[in-house]
């Protein structure tokens, strides 16, 4: 391998790494602007909620978190968003559970 395949090859994979650096830097400044939103939109009561949620079902804490900043950019929701409201988005977001009768004969 010459010289030059050497210093392309470093270059390249030095590149790859700052932009993977670049990415989760990004990623970390887009969580702490989402985190400071929620901040100012939700109570103290309703944020402890949403990370209990965050710990169980990940997923779902996203979905809530998503549909409370969109309807706050939007106008459709007033902070503070309380822990009621949080309750009422859980009840949205989860499936109904199928209620279950056995019969025995």
């Amino acid at each position: 391998m010459s010289e030059d395949e050497r210093e392309e090859r470093e270059a390249a994979s030095t590149s790859a790494a700052a932009s993977a650096v670049g990415r989760g830097e990004e990623a970390a400044r887009q969580r702490e602007i989402r985190e400071g939103v929620l901040r100012i939109l939700l109570t103290s009561e309703a944020r402890e909620r949403l990370n209990n949620i965050r710990m169980v079902k990940p997923e779902v804490a996203k979905v809530i978190e998503d549909n409370i900043i969109r309807l706050a950019s939007a106008g459709r929701i007033q902070p503070p968003i309380s822990d009621d409201d949080i309750k009422r988005f859980l009840m949205a977001v989860q499936k109904p559970k199928r209620e279950f009768k056995i019969r025995r004969i």
